[in-house]
């Protein structure tokens, strides 16, 4: 053992006395502005810094413009009038914009702001505080905006609403190219992240075809808090700057926070991840503790704003950051039954339970919440995204898991890491990036709609391993290269790969994103818009109007008449209202459906012949089928289910004009796809 202690002191003398040899030559090589003056290496950080942020806030002006001629070809917006504008507006998306339109229509803001948070006029039977159960702060915003800068000579409501969300999503991608310049130390990554990210659209936005989600109004503060967030995870960053990013954390968490419904969720991964970190103490625990006290503040902050919104309290963000036995006690004590339905959907979606309940059943069938196609993976391996991003992720993994055993060793961390060394498992903000992507994906793996904020970061840490010499020196250390200096090889790699990927992607992809932007696409639903003229002109001013909830939104949107239900799943006796309002396309009596109608004040029924004659590809997840199933009307036999009732499927039924059905509902108006009828008073039921 003595022997051995002193051949390992004698090594360790001999490699000191090489070290103190080499010291000029690598201290050279680890600072290659040494030797010059202060104002030629000032200069040289103040010249590289502006053309980065020079090419980010270009990059992301680019792409919002690239967003709005793309969305004018798409719909001919500019020649279109505004009944048909609003077409373009599906879903929930309807409802978003409807309470803008309401907001400038009020004789002033603080009126309303209080019609919308006492609101008795959008669904039928109820008052309900708009801006606290739909996140409504984007449009407060939107309108006060548009009213203060004295926009309305200027340009219309539509365009001003839509030009800040195109102008988000040029945030969104600067925050983006910001990310992966910090990450990687050249914004050529950066420029790669934006090539990425455009080509692969179709997997990465919900901008195209949803414009006023609340998604797209969320994350491009949520983009803004993860570039805030690398910088501050950085060992090597000087005090101002840390302060800097900090503030920048702060204030763009709150704000995304209050932006979205859903933004505690995503943070709740952020917030793993990050205990990951500190827990393999792969970064400073002090830092992740005042990261936790921005959740802290951020939840407590948005609570109030948000009328005291008890989702906030009972959310699994809280649960993680204040204490495990602080939230038992609060979903104790606070009335709110969001995360029981949510936890309901997730044992069916795990399979861990089985229900014949329609909600749950319906929200399983919904795109969103299936599992990604073999065209997302394709899509993304054909664009040459996904092989690169497995390779840096594979690299970066394995250098922290490096990390995480030479930590159990006992054997110190650098405070500075340098090329040289080829461990860039050991920067903190490089492992916070590869652990979130991980958690992400996997989510992203069970849920469609999960993708939208998992691919996005795909291009960041993607570009960012190709163009990081680190990266590259990572992999030559473990490969021990001989031939070639490892440090030369890896920085002509850092610039040789992703300028040979920027070329192939320019030559394959840029002709198509031309004629993309060249082409007049046809969009015009004649039908919707014929609907909808109908209801402005012939229906009352006290009409209450049923049907699905998409369309209800339309209505919503384009008439201003009240309905019955809404196309939003984040309230309990919303969606309960969904599912008795689909009873029109199930097989039940007429005395059924009317005393449904009936109870929710409707006076006309619009039943839409797309659902009623719905063929669906996937079997059993059409909204008739699943309706059969609830209420009991599947029979299966020898393997084969067939729905069986002693009244016909109402949606057909009510056509033919026999009694019953005739007795309680009058059609007044059709055409290839809508048949509205008017709901009729009734004294005695008929059976």
């Amino acid at each position: 053992m003595e022997e051995g202690a002193a051949d390992l002191r004698q090594r360790k003398k001999q490699n000191c006395t090489e070290t103190d040899k080499m010291a000029p030559d690598e201290r050279e090589k680890e600072n290659p502005n040494l030797g010059k003056s202060p104002k030629y290496v000032l200069f040289q950080r103040f010249a590289k810094l502006f053309f980065g942020c020079v090419a980010a806030v270009t990059s992301g002006m680019m792409y919002a413009v690239y967003l709005s001629t793309y969305h004018e070809r798409k719909f001919w917006f500019s020649s279109r009038q505004e009944l048909e504008r609003e077409i373009t507006f599906q879903s929930d998306s309807a409802i978003y914009y409807s309470f803008y339109k309401e907001l400038l229509k009020a004789p002033s803001f603080e009126r309303g702001v209080y019609e919308l948070t006492h609101n008795n006029k959008t669904v039928s039977l109820r008052t309900i505080n708009a801006v606290q159960q739909m996140t409504l702060y984007p449009e407060l915003i939107a309108s006060v905006l548009y009213q203060a800068s004295g926009s309305e000579e200027v340009i219309e409501p539509v365009y001003f609403y839509i030009g800040i969300v195109f102008g988000l999503q040029g945030i969104y991608m600067a925050a983006l190219f910001v990310t992966s310049w910090v990450m990687s130390g050249t914004w050529l990554a950066g420029m790669l992240t934006v090539a990425w990210f455009i080509i692969n659209r179709t997997d990465t936005t919900r901008i195209d075809y949803s414009i006023p989600l609340r998604e797209n109004w969320a994350l491009p503060y949520f983009a803004c808090q993860v570039a805030a967030l690398t910088g501050y995870l950085k060992n090597n960053i000087n005090f101002s700057a840390e302060r800097f990013c900090y503030l920048l954390v702060s204030a763009s968490t709150y704000t995304f926070m209050m932006m979205w419904e859903y933004s505690h969720y995503l943070l709740f991964v952020q917030a793993v991840s990050l205990l990951l970190l500190d827990s393999f103490a792969l970064v400073q625990t002090d830092k992740v503790h005042e990261v936790y006290k921005i959740y802290l503040f951020s939840l407590f902050l948005g609570y109030l704003l948000q009328f005291e919104n008890p989702a906030l309290l009972v959310s699994p963000l809280l649960s993680l950051v204040a204490a495990l036995m602080l939230s038992k006690c609060l979903q104790t004590f606070v009335p709110h039954k969001e995360n029981e339905h949510v936890l309901k959907f997730l044992e069916v979606k795990f399979g861990l339970n089985t229900t014949k309940n329609f909600t749950v059943n319906w929200l399983l069938c919904q795109e969103s919440l299936q599992t990604p196609s073999q065209d997302f993976f394709l899509r993304l391996t054909q664009s040459s995204l996904l092989p690169f991003y497995i390779l840096v992720l594979i690299i970066c993994l394995s250098s922290i898991t490096q990390v995480i055993f030479r930590r159990i060793s006992g054997e110190p961390l650098k405070e500075k890491i340098t090329v040289d060394d080829g461990r860039i498992g050991e920067r903190p903000e490089i492992a916070y990036h590869v652990i979130h992507t991980m958690l992400m994906g996997s989510l992203a793996m069970m849920s469609e709609g999960i993708k939208y904020l998992w691919t996005p970061y795909v291009c960041m840490l993607a570009a960012f391993g190709v163009c990081s010499p680190e990266l590259w020196m990572t992999l030559f250390k473990w490969l021990r290269l001989r031939a070639v200096h490892p440090i030369l090889l890896a920085l002509i790699l850092s610039m040789a790969v992703p300028s040979i990927i920027g070329f192939s992607l320019w030559k394959e992809y840029f002709p198509r994103i031309m004629t993309e932007l060249s082409e007049l696409q046809e969009f015009y639903d004649s039908d919707t818009v014929e609907l909808m003229m109908w209801v402005k002109r012939q229906a009352p001013v006290a009409a209450v109007f049923a049907g699905s909830p998409q369309l209800m939104g339309m209505i919503k949107l384009c008439t201003g008449w009240m309905v019955t239900s809404l196309p939003l799943y984040n309230d309990v006796d919303l969606l309960q209202r969904n599912e008795n309002i689909y009873q029109i396309y199930s097989k039940r009596s007429a005395e059924d459906i009317y005393k449904i109608l009936t109870s929710y004040k409707a006076t006309y029924l619009i039943i839409e012949d797309s659902i009623c004659n719905e063929a669906g590809l996937v079997k059993g997840c059409r909204v008739k089928d699943l309706l059969d199933i609830a209420n009991g009307h599947v029979v299966c036999d020898e393997g084969d289910s067939y729905a069986y009732s002693k009244y016909g499927r109402f949606c057909h039924e009510i056509k033919m004009n026999y009694s019953p059905y005739v007795n309680y509902f009058t059609r007044v108006y059709w055409n290839r796809s809508y048949f509205v009828y008017k709901i009729n008073t009734v004294i005695s039921f008929q059976s």
